[in-house]
């Protein structure tokens, strides 16, 4: 039996315990093959009704690819459904879903009018945590929806990033680098979110403190295809020319220093023989900055501006 993969630690079947079938269900694609000879229980499965079950409040996943649903469906349909999903009992005769939303939806769709389950005792935060990492070991959330369930398992489960790292199996500085892709602005996510840009570009940008700027350079990936070597070259030419004075290379079009700001040099020099310098950031605003060495050239300065 081949081993599943690396990297996540304990991940869903240390949350999950002596769970038949939680090591099966870790890290496994949905494979569909018929159950056979099922009574109302087969070893530790039961066979619920899906009117008896509903989808999990704290699941994660904000959208379900229906390609892959279809897909998944259709095999369900011909050949049945090898792993269990997770359920924990609400009610007499009502179940709520701890993992496996997507093989649901697919029995759904395939017209079942019951699939296997395992039925777990759980309280809510167990529910959430069982939901993020069995989402997350699937492999195909996108950066953000990640980003997200990192946050909630903060927020509502009270975890610092050092608990959250041992429950995922990752390393501190990982989840700590995931959540920071929740800092940048909302269209730039967005990005993010449907591939426009990588994680790579998006780590870049986060290098940049201005808000506007890290969304020009975005809309500048997506517009020419910038790899994230070349965004790495761009961000480092703005730096390198916001902290030159008074003039900035015209080819990069960003943080160009207008006319106005040179001629203000030139004005303020007539006044003041020290160095003299404006370095203007990407969203207009700057600074006009006067080096002076003694406290004589102020004094000298002052005594003209009142002429």
């Amino acid at each position: 039996m081949s081993q599943p993969p690396r990297g996540l630690g304990k991940g869903l079947s240390a949350i999950l315990g002596n769970v038949p079938g939680a090591e099966e269900l870790q890290g496994k694609p949905d494979v569909a093959v018929r159950t056979a000879g099922a009574g109302r229980s087969a070893a530790d499965v039961l066979l619920i009704s899906l009117g008896e079950i509903e989808p999990n409040p704290y699941q994660p996943r904000q959208t379900f690819d229906r390609e892959e649903l279809d897909g998944l469906a259709a095999s369900i349909k011909s050949l049945g459904l090898i792993s269990p999903i997770t359920v924990r009992r609400i009610a007499p005769g009502k179940y709520q879903i701890i993992s496996g939303e997507r093989r649901f939806r697919a029995c759904q769709m395939a017209g079942l009018t019951e699939i296997p389950a395992y039925v777990r005792e759980a309280d809510d935060q167990g529910m959430l945590e069982m939901a993020i990492v069995e989402n997350i070991q699937r492999a195909n959330l996108d950066p953000i929806e990640v980003a997200l369930s990192y946050q909630r398992l903060m927020d509502e489960c009270s975890l610092t990033q050092e608990q959250m790292a041992e429950r995922l199996g990752k390393s501190r500085s990982s989840v700590a680098n995931q959540l920071r892709l929740l800092k940048l602005p909302v269209k730039v996510q967005h990005d993010l979110k449907v591939g426009q840009i990588s994680v790579g570009h998006a780590k870049v940008l986060l290098s940049i403190e201005d808000p506007d700027m890290q969304v020009k350079l975005c809309d500048l990936v997506i517009k020419n295809g910038l790899n994230v070597r070349q965004l790495e070259q761009k961000v480092a030419a703005i730096a390198a020319a916001g902290s030159s004075s008074g003039t900035v290379s015209a080819n990069k079009n960003v943080g160009e220093v207008p006319q106005v700001h040179k001629d203000l040099c030139r004005e303020v020099a007539k006044y003041f023989k020290g160095e003299i310098s404006v370095r203007r950031r990407p969203n207009g605003k700057g600074t006009l900055t006067i080096n002076f060495s003694s406290d004589s050239e102020i004094n000298g300065f002052l005594d003209a501006l009142k002429k």
